[in-house]
């Protein structure tokens, strides 16, 4: 019978492998920190989405 994967130690393998997208998201956001806005770094956490769906 297989081992359930527990979600934090999928959510622990996707950081791992989604470092770039993480720091791109993370300079996004800290570009401009007194002014976050709804979707201001959409593209940024989409690419990041995307890369911790894969993982």
């Amino acid at each position: 019978m297989p081992t359930k994967t527990r979600p934090i130690e999928r959510f622990a393998t996707a950081v791992g492998k989604c470092s770039v997208e993480g720091a791109a998201y993370g300079k996004c956001i800290v570009a401009d920190y007194n002014n976050v806005t709804k979707d201001k770094c959409l593209t940024e956490f989409m690419k990041l989405k995307d890369c911790y769906l894969v993982t």
